[in-house]
């Protein structure tokens, strides 16, 4: 099948090239204005108790739990007229906004609240408001009242935050980030690729193809939008996927047309070998990032489901500009693929001779590989101690839910945020509440209930609807309008802790094993962090197993071995274990804080390492499949022994351990790229993502693989006969396997 598309692309080379620039400038007008049409929440689904608890609030009691927080600050403090008129303006709109509800300010409110809506130094307010609508409409809505009531500058100033500022501010920072992350990664990429090839018209080529596959990701995206949900955070990581995914593969492909070109081939007969070959590879690569995206789906969040859709789409355009466009760029460029050497007029600067062509076994990878084969053991050993310290963090991981914090501190939602975390008694927006859906006692056992809850430790006070509750006293008078007796009640918990520290996870079981009158429903961001991580961690072994069992069966079906794909498999495991211990000791620990710009919480966001497993693992798997199709090329061409199995190893690491090397360093541009990001989640993804593709292309590749591959000789092909009839009949066979290189052949450019 890819020799019949590479000949058909060769055979109308200017027909694919207008379809595919035609495509791209569609998918670029559609995915134009996607940013708007998604989505910032999706890390919860309905059935949770807190989602149940905070829809039953929503339904009865609407205005109960404030997500959108105005703190004003004023010279002559809250109580002076200016702030007074101030606060009485921005109270008005909001009760006049139809989407707005449950509207209370320091100025309004009655005198046994005020002291909650007012710093502990008596400089700041706050007004506190329910905005509502879904994980799109909210964002939407909180920015736009930001924009029309946020004071900067002036004697009294108003900023806003909340949960619903706090998501219009990540979507606001995601849009800019993507920008400047591509701006970043374009013109770094081609410049590599230049010096990688030597040439401008080589490196424009994997350049022009991840352009297309960035555009395609827009409109994939956007169309998407239209038939589900789809989160804000995949507009980052699915388009920089695209484009690294894009870069690589044209990169395998350009090297290995090169490689055939300077073997003696006609431009045509190189553009059908390479897509035979390094083509062939490109697609069960593919295939294997996209069944580990796939795994994504067996979440229920939809998270984690629009990642699993875009993520596949997006692979599949890469794939298919890879073995489609990129054949017919490749012909009509022909022998001109090595014009333009950026490096000649820099040699005869520094008066540089030029390059001489060596064999493989001169190159520094055969000599790597040849010396690690030597110490097999002793190097296995010493690399996976080394794998497994880096790992040894991970062992402390604590899992935390998205909030303010993700932003720059000079973002408004993530001031307020300190500000509610710093100056106030109680944090507003950390308080825990607890819904009574079936109550109908008496007030006296909602009191009592109350009263209790109030001594629990780091508890300020229990807001119940007969009164104000701290240390288990009564001090304030009632407050009726809180409650209906017809749907329930509710109590609203201070705290003055982190609620996804250890402590106020410890908070929360406390507060639940108080004895309540009738059950009870606990929401607020501990509660929503607590029942997020067992939900996820819940469906983790099946995701796990069925990314384990695809690469098994893929692997099985490329090589004919059944030792292959469990070493590989395991080799990555190592390679992301050492990558997420990095990333809790950088990210969770703080350690690097101040140099990566971000504030650490003691936690990371549990949605972020299985986002960075399942697109890590399928890259690395990309240079696993690009490795072995050389290795296994060698070994088809020679000896069956032991020696014959060395030396297989050593050539295939010498012929593409340069390439497999410029690709990682490649991808890893891109993801630093998102790593610039202002959201630290995104940080994080992009760090780790960049991490665990340079550990897997040097480490890996160049030393824990060679190692293991010597120690096991020819056993690395063995499979039980059964199944070497089963890969005769569906595994991966060529029609033209290709001869023992000549001296020729093995030659390779140092370029």
């Amino acid at each position: 099948m890819l020799t019949r598309i590479a000949r058909a692309a060769v055979g109308r080379p200017r027909l694919v090239i207008a379809v595919a620039l035609l495509l791209m400038v569609l998918c670029g007008a559609i995915g134009a204005t996607v940013h708007s049409h998604m989505k910032s929440g999706g890390f919860v689904t309905e059935d949770l108790e807190s989602v149940q608890a905070s829809l039953y609030l929503s339904e009865h009691f609407p205005g109960s739990e404030p997500n959108y927080v105005l703190a004003v600050t004023a010279e002559g403090g809250p109580d002076s007229p200016a702030a007074r008129a101030a606060a009485d303006a921005v109270v008005a709109k909001l009760n006049a906004d139809p989407d707005v509800s449950g509207v209370q300010s320091y100025w309004t409110a009655r005198p046994d609240l005020k002291q909650a809506l007012r710093s502990e130094d008596g400089q700041r307010a706050l007004i506190l408001a329910s905005i509502e609508g879904d994980d799109a409409e909210l964002p939407d809505r909180a920015g736009k009242l930001s924009e029309e009531l946020q004071v900067e500058d002036g004697p009294v100033t108003i900023k806003a935050g909340g949960l619903a500022a706090a998501f219009s501010d990540i979507n606001t920072q995601i849009s800019k980030d993507l920008i400047l992350a591509e701006a970043i990664a374009i013109p770094i990429t081609g410049l590599l690729l230049a010096l990688v090839f030597g040439s401008v018209v080589a490196a424009a080529l994997p350049v022009a193809i991840g352009l297309f596959a960035i555009a395609a990701a827009l409109g994939i995206l956007r169309v998407l939008t239209m038939v589900t949900d789809v989160s804000i955070f995949a507009l980052n990581m699915t388009t920089a996927l695209g484009l690294a995914l894009a870069i690589d593969y044209s990169l395998f492909i350009v090297s290995r047309y090169r490689e055939e070109l300077a073997g003696g081939a006609t431009p045509t007969a190189a553009v059908i070998r390479s897509i035979q070959t390094a083509g062939r590879t490109v697609v069960y690569s593919a295939l294997v990032v996209a069944l580990s995206l796939s795994a994504l789906l067996v979440f229920p969040q939809y998270f984690f489901k629009s990642f699993a859709y875009a993520g596949i789409a997006v692979v599949a355009a890469a794939t298919a500009a890879a073995v489609i466009v990129l054949p017919a760029l490749l012909i009509l460029v022909g022998d001109r693929i090595n014009a333009l050497d950026l490096r000649a007029p820099l040699r005869r600067l520094f008066r540089r001779p030029p390059p001489r062509e060596k064999l493989p076994q001169q190159t520094f990878w055969y000599r790597l590989v040849t010396a690690v084969m030597k110490r097999p053991l002793p190097v296995a050993l010493a690399t996976t101690a080394f794998l497994l310290l880096l790992g040894s963090p991970f062992l402390g991981v604590q899992f935390g839910y998205p909030d303010d914090r993700s932003l720059p501190t000079d973002v408004a939602s993530r001031s307020v945020g300190d500000i509610l975390r710093t100056e106030f008694d109680a944090d507003l927006a950390s308080s825990a509440t607890i819904v009574l859906p079936e109550f109908n006692g008496a007030p006296a056992e909602l009191d009592a209930y109350a009263r209790e809850l109030s001594t629990v430790a780091e508890v300020p006070a229990v807001l119940s609807s007969e009164a104000v509750y701290s240390g288990g006293l009564r001090v304030a008078a009632g407050v009726p309008e809180m409650s209906d007796p017809q749907a329930g009640a509710y109590l609203s918990v201070g705290t003055r802790l982190d609620p996804y520290s250890d402590a106020g996870r410890a908070q929360l079981e406390a507060l639940r094993a108080v004895p309540a009158p009738s059950d009870v429903l606990v929401t607020g961001p501990a509660a929503l962090n607590q029942d997020s991580v067992t939900a996820i961690t819940g469906k983790l072994p099946l995701a796990g197993a069925l990314i384990a069992v695809a690469t098994l069966i893929l692997l099985f079906l490329f090589t004919g071995s059944v030792v292959l794909p469990v070493k590989a498999l395991v080799l990555n495991m190592l390679s992301l274990a050492a990558t997420f211990g990095a990333m809790v000791w950088i990210f969770q620990e703080g350690n690097l804080a101040g140099l990566l710009g971000f504030t650490a919480t003691g936690t990371l966001n549990l949605a972020m390492p299985i986002l960075m497993f399942a697109l890590a693992f399928g890259a690395s798997m990309d240079y696993e499949v690009f490795l072995l199709s050389r290795i296994r090329e060698e070994w088809l061409a020679g000896p069956k022994t032991t020696e014959g199995n060395t030396e297989a190893v050593a050539m295939g690491v010498a012929r593409t351990g340069r390439i497999f090397t410029a690709a990682a360093l490649l991808m890893s541009v891109v993801f630093l790229g998102v790593a610039t990001s202002g959201v630290s989640m995104m940080k994080l993804f992009g760090l780790g993502c960049a991490l665990a593709v340079i550990s897997d292309a040097t480490v890996i590749r160049g030393l824990l693989a060679p190692a293991l591959m010597r120690m096991m000789g020819r056993w690395n092909w063995w499979a039980p006969k059964p199944l070497v009839m089963l890969h005769n009949r569906f595994g991966l066979t060529e029609s033209e396997e290709s001869p023992r290189p000549t001296p020729q052949r093995e030659k390779v450019a140092t370029q």
